[in-house]
This record gives C-alpha cells, sequence and structure tokens, in this order.
C-alpha cells in the first residue's frame, strides 16, 4: 500500500486536470459572488415588501 501511495504522490500531476480543477474553482467562486449578491438583493426586497405591507390600511371589520 506504502508503494503504491508513494508512486501515486510520486507522478507529476496531469495537466489537464489541474486545468479543470483550476477551471471548476474558478466557476464555484463566481457562484459564491452571485449567491452573495443575489442573497442580498433578496433581502432587500423582503425588507421592501415588508415595508409596503405596513403601510397599508387595515381592513375594516364590518
Amino acid at each position: 500500500m506504502a508503494k503504491a501511495l508513494y508512486g501515486h504522490v510520486g507522478n507529476a500531476p496531469d495537466r489537464r486536470l489541474l486545468d479543470e480543477v483550476t477551471l471548476l474553482r474558478t466557476k464555484v467562486r463566481a457562484l459564491e459572488i452571485e449567491l452573495t449578491r443575489l442573497r442580498a438583493e433578496n433581502d432587500r426586497l423582503a425588507a421592501a415588501a415588508e415595508a409596503e405591507l405596513l403601510r397599508l390600511p387595515e381592513p375594516a371589520m364590518a
């Protein structure tokens, strides 16, 4: 087992695999930024909707 692990670690990493990992990390970072932006926008819209609801008059009970 130790020889198998050593052989795996000793080999040079596949360039295509490194490129793909780099690309995926970039995409994940972009998606995390987009998620943060959308959450902030959602919070802003929810607060605006709540403020709008508070300004509506109470319905009159007949």
